[in-house]
C-alpha cells in the first residue's frame, strides 16, 4: 500500500473538485453556488483558473 507523505485535507479535495467540475462543465455560476461563493471571480481565483487559461479556451472556441 502506498504511503501518503503530504497532508491532504478536505479543503484540498474541495478545491480539486471545484477545479475539475469547472474544467468539465465550464459552469462557473453553478460551481459558485456549490462552493457558496458570493461572486464568480472569487470562485475562479479559488480554483486557480487564470486569465491566460480563459484566453486559451477562447482561442479554441468555434461556433
Amino acid at each position: 500500500m502506498a504511503e501518503i507523505t503530504e497532508g491532504i485535507g478536505t479543503h484540498t479535495m474541495r478545491k480539486t473538485f471545484g477545479y475539475w467540475f469547472y474544467k468539465q462543465t465550464k459552469d462557473v455560476v453553478k460551481l459558485q453556488t456549490l462552493l457558496n461563493h458570493s461572486r464568480p471571480d472569487i470562485t475562479l481565483r479559488y480554483i486557480g483558473i487564470t486569465d491566460e487559461e480563459i484566453e486559451a479556451d477562447l482561442q479554441h472556441f468555434v461556433l
